[in-house]
């Protein structure tokens, strides 16, 4: 049974994407609210910057590197406030750079892969989903993300590809394992200036106005959260929800089904001519 409910949703979503493609999209008048969700990264080594973000306003997602000082305090915190907590798992990058412990590398055998993977799912309390932590290389592998889904499939978790290559086969992969998913759209802190975070947190905006929804990741640095603190509470003007991940997910599951249902009557109006 469940070997063929992978091949649904499989099939579903890969005709979902093609849809996507050609330009059918569901009218935006349908959706009450757009929807962002804000991911803050690299949590767990720095307890002064992490004390820091985990007072953001409102439904920001904290994602965890696994095995970090500060893990078991920052997480119980986080969760007594109701937000959603992620594992940041490291994955080998096209570079040469330290990743720390948990790290998931060409280097490991299956077995090896596996059992880190899940070790370092129950080194982070409360983990709700996953995102990679670099990983140009390895979410570029069909054969690694194939482990890693197959393992997350075991859970009950999320899994939201950080897009740190045009090359990474990670989102195609879970939605072949029928894993609740996503993507990152925006990058806040790539430049450390406040004009730069800015003008992403802008583009956040404008993705989740054009789009339903959209996915920000961001770090703990001062001047993020300086950005983050003032632009945060302003959100709900602009008539968007800053939503957890999972809700976001959710969300964006019941639009690909709106898309689903539109591509099978092309004469309502929410649908665009696929010969335009």
């Amino acid at each position: 049974m469940k070997l063929i409910l992978k091949i649904f949703f499989s099939s579903f979503f890969a005709i979902a994407s093609v849809v996507w493609a050609q330009g059918v999209v569901p009218d935006n008048k349908k959706f009450n609210h757009s929807f962002v969700a804000i991911i803050i990264d690299d949590l767990g080594y720095k307890i002064k910057q992490d004390k820091r973000a985990i007072q953001l306003p409102g439904n920001v997602t904290y994602a965890f590197l696994p095995y970090t000082p500060h893990v078991k305090e920052m997480t119980e915190i986080v969760h007594a406030r109701g937000n959603e907590i992620m594992l940041h798992l490291p994955m080998q990058s096209n570079k040469t750079l330290s990743l720390g412990p948990g790290a998931l590398t060409n280097r490991m055998n299956e077995y090896e892969f596996r059992l880190s993977v899940l070790k370092s799912i129950l080194s982070i309390p409360h983990v709700k989903g996953i995102n990679n932590h670099m990983g140009s290389l390895m979410t570029s592998q069909q054969k690694s993300m194939n482990w890693l889904m197959d393992e997350i499939n075991r859970t009950n978790l999320f899994f939201v590809d950080s897009r740190t290559s045009m090359d990474s086969v990670a989102e195609q992969t879970a939605n072949q394992y029928a894993i609740n998913n996503t993507r990152r759209n925006i990058f806040l802190d790539h430049e450390l200036d406040r004009h730069a975070i800015e003008f992403q947190f802008n583009r956040l905006i404008e993705l989740s106005k054009k789009n339903g929804s959209a996915v920000a990741i961001g770090h703990p640095f001062d001047i993020t959260l300086d950005v983050l603190e003032e632009k945060i509470p302003q959100l709900k003007k602009a008539g968007i929800q800053l939503i957890k991940v999972s809700s976001l997910i959710h969300q964006q599951s019941k639009r690909k089904t709106s898309v689903w249902q539109a591509s099978l009557s092309p004469s309502q109006p929410a649908v665009k001519s696929l010969k335009q």
